[in-house]
């Protein structure tokens, strides 16, 4: 029966196995955030950096797997980060405490960093460009359904088990995908798969690691403390390294030239700071659920949940209001009433309804669907089709390292205003005050994704007029669009 479906399918499922997977975990551990802080004893700033950690490691490894795929076959580099994704869970599990469970977070989003792209490529070489359309609607279900059941099943697993199986989970699911993928693909190479930059690899995860930890020290030690600042500089100066390198050096693993694109450079900065506004405040809600208004893991997964049925439920009209509005307003209106409905947080206090959070992460998700949708279509629209590899590293990096820099940003926000307002996470007696310091970090969110509304005037509808043809249908993922024009590296 296996030998009758095309072997385009058995990539298809075997990829939805890895991709599943690898989107689940970016969710379900946010609920069991205030568990580690209290199993461990953690501090918030300590805390974020299980979050962090992950999506920083992801956001390295993303631009490798490209090349690796290419110089040591597709096959062989899916099935080597599947089992470093499947090891890191199952160590994950074991951690007991949290530098080390942080490290193995890092192992695991070396895993997903390679899986993602590499799954993508091979998917889009088995179907042809005319059925490719056909392959971004199977993504997008694994987009959609895998964030939306993550705080759910943690929240579930947390409360009913035990924090470990929230990594224990992927061990069965992996180990599938693990049999799968040995069993059915091919394996692949490229003739000429050039260098891996290695210059580039170690400056840009050096200089990204020292800024993060610097915003992370920010918190409760200041921004003029010596650590901080020595850190966070020695980060900028390694970053402007790295740009100096890459605009030198004949197959870069970031091809920074392509920032010259004025839509494509437009699109990504829209994305950096959207996406961190959004991971920031979802970091911290469940802080706020559980630490100060005393709701279980599952009660806060099910509030939290809302966001991912919103998204589910406007992707479709919106991808169908796309081709009459055009990205640039898609994307204001999606970002403006973002921030709008962040602020409404200002107006949760400690006896809120759940169902009120749940109405406003609904509404969240609606708004998000704005930017999910138009974002890949904005940015690939004048990418040359020689240059959509790299990128596609681009895109899906700089949408990995705004996550983080989201995260480790509220997280510092939040602890500050602990600080400030006399007051700490989860202890008895001063919610009120607590609730003030959750108020600010919110404001903060919002004010990133009110930045990202401005930023969305830069976007040209007259540059994006290829993708807004009824024929080019946008989709969620972080490739190429259909329909989009190719034929002009410039903006």
């Amino acid at each position: 029966m296996i030998r009758r479906i095309e072997y385009k399918w058995l990539v298809a499922i075997v990829f939805v196995f890895g991709l599943f997977m690898n989107l689940l975990d970016v969710t379900i551990v946010n609920v069991a955030l205030p568990t580690f802080a209290r199993d461990f004893g953690a501090s918030t700033t300590t805390i974020q950096w299980v979050v962090t950690g992950y999506l920083l490691s992801l956001a390295v490894f993303i631009p490798v797997s490209g090349w690796a795929g290419d110089r040591f076959g597709t096959k062989r580099i899916f099935m080597i980060a599947l089992l470093m994704f499947i090891l890191g869970s199952l160590l994950c599990g074991f951690a007991r405490d949290i530098e080390v469970l942080i490290a193995f977070r890092v192992l695991q989003g070396v895993g997903g960093g390679l899986l993602t792209p590499v799954g993508i490529a091979m998917l889009m070489r088995a179907f042809p460009p005319a059925e490719r359309a056909q392959a971004a609607a199977l993504i997008a279900i694994p987009t959609v359904v895998a964030p939306a059941s993550g705080p759910v099943l943690g929240g579930y697993l947390v409360e009913y088990q035990s924090w470990h199986w929230i990594f224990y989970i992927n061990v069965p699911i992996g180990i599938a995908g693990l049999i799968a993928a040995a069993l059915f693909l091919r394996e692949e190479k490229q003739a000429n798969p050039g260098r891996l930059d290695v210059p580039g690899f170690l400056l840009s995860a050096s200089g990204l690691a020292c800024v993060m930890y610097a915003l992370a020290e920010a918190g409760p030690r200041g921004f003029d403390d010596a650590r901080v600042l020595l850190f966070g500089l020695l980060g900028l100066a390694l970053l402007a390294v790295f740009t100096i390198v890459e605009l030198r050096t004949a197959q870069p693993m970031i091809d920074v030239r392509l920032f010259r694109n004025k839509l494509f450079r437009a699109a990504i900065l829209v994305q950096f700071i959207g996406f961190a506004g959004f991971a920031g405040a979802l970091f911290i809600l469940p802080l706020l659920l559980q630490a100060e208004m005393g709701l279980s893991p599952l009660q806060s997964g099910l509030t939290t949940f809302p966001q991912a049925i919103g998204v589910a439920m406007m992707v479709q009209p919106v991808g169908r209001l796309y081709h009459r509005l055009g990205p640039r307003r898609m994307m204001m209106v999606g970002m403006a009433g973002a921030a709008v409905v962040t602020l409404s947080f200002l107006l949760v206090d400690l006896e809120t309804s759940q169902w009120w959070i749940r109405l406003i992460m609904l509404i969240r998700g609606w708004f998000f669907a704005f930017t999910l949708v138009t974002l890949p279509a904005a940015a690939y629209a004048t990418i040359s089709s020689e240059d959509t590899g790299r990128a596609t590293a681009i895109f899906n990096t700089g949408q990995q390292v705004g996550s983080s820099f989201g995260v480790a940003l509220l997280a510092t926000v939040l602890s500050n205003r602990l600080i400030h307002h006399h007051s700490a996470l989860g202890v008895p007696g001063a919610e009120q005050s607590a609730l003030l310091a959750f108020h600010d970090a919110f404001i903060a969110a919002a004010v990133l994704v009110a930045l990202a509304v401005a930023l969305a005037l830069f976007i040209d509808d007259k540059e994006a007029a290829g993708t807004m043809r009824q024929g080019a249908a946008p989709a969620v993922s972080g490739e190429p669009v259909a329909g989009a024009r190719t034929d002009r590296p410039d903006g």
